[in-house]
C-alpha cells in the first residue's frame, strides 16, 4: 500500500442572518458563513484535503457554486460523496486532522460532537479525526471576527 497525503484550506465571510454550521454541527449564533452551500469551512478544507490526497480536482470541481443543486446543501453530503469518490479511486482515509481558526463562536466545547458527525459522514471511526480549534488572536480579518477559516491535512492509503 501506498500512503499520500493533501492538505486543505477554507476561508468564509461571516454574515448576520445565515446558519453557523462547522464539522456538520449547528452552533446557535445571529451571523453564519456566508457561502452556495451551507458553507461548512471546516468540512469543506477536509474534502479537499481528500481530494488533492487522491490526486483529484479541488471540491469546487466537484460541487461548483453555479450549480443550483448544491444551493444550502449540507457539506456532509459533500463529503460523504467525497469519500465515495476516493474510494471509486482506489484509496481508503487513514486519518484526518483539521484546525479551526475563529474568534467567535467558542468552538472547543462543540469538538467531539464535531468528530462523529466528520466520522459518519466519511465513513471512518471518531478516532481517526482530530480537531482543533484557536482563534487569530485578534488579527486580520479572521481576528476582526470578519470570517472563519479552517485547516485540513490527511493520510489515504492506495489500494495498488
Amino acid at each position: 500500500m501506498k500512503l499520500r497525503i493533501g492538505q486543505g484550506y477554507d476561508i468564509h465571510a461571516l454574515k448576520d442572518g445565515r446558519p453557523m454550521i462547522l464539522g456538520g454541527v449547528s452552533f446557535d449564533t445571529p451571523y453564519g458563513l456566508d457561502g452556495h452551500s451551507d458553507a461548512d469551512a471546516l468540512t469543506h478544507a477536509i474534502c479537499d484535503s481528500l481530494l488533492g490526497a487522491a490526486g483529484l480536482d479541488d471540491i469546487g470541481h466537484y460541487f461548483p457554486d453555479t450549480d443550483p443543486q448544491y444551493k444550502d446543501i449540507d457539506s456532509q453530503e459533500l463529503l460523504t460523496e467525497v469519500a465515495s469518490i476516493l474510494k471509486q479511486n482506489g484509496f481508503t482515509i487513514e486519518n484526518i486532522d483539521a484546525t479551526v481558526v475563529a474568534e467567535k463562536p467558542k468552538i472547543g466545547p462543540r469538538i467531539p460532537e464535531m468528530k462523529r458527525r466528520l466520522a459518519k459522514a466519511a465513513g471512518i471511526s471518531v478516532e481517526q479525526i482530530g480537531i482543533k480549534a484557536t482563534t487569530n488572536e485578534m488579527l486580520g480579518a479572521i481576528g476582526r471576527g470578519e470570517g472563519v477559516a479552517a485547516f485540513a491535512s490527511c493520510l489515504i492509503l492506495a489500494d495498488s
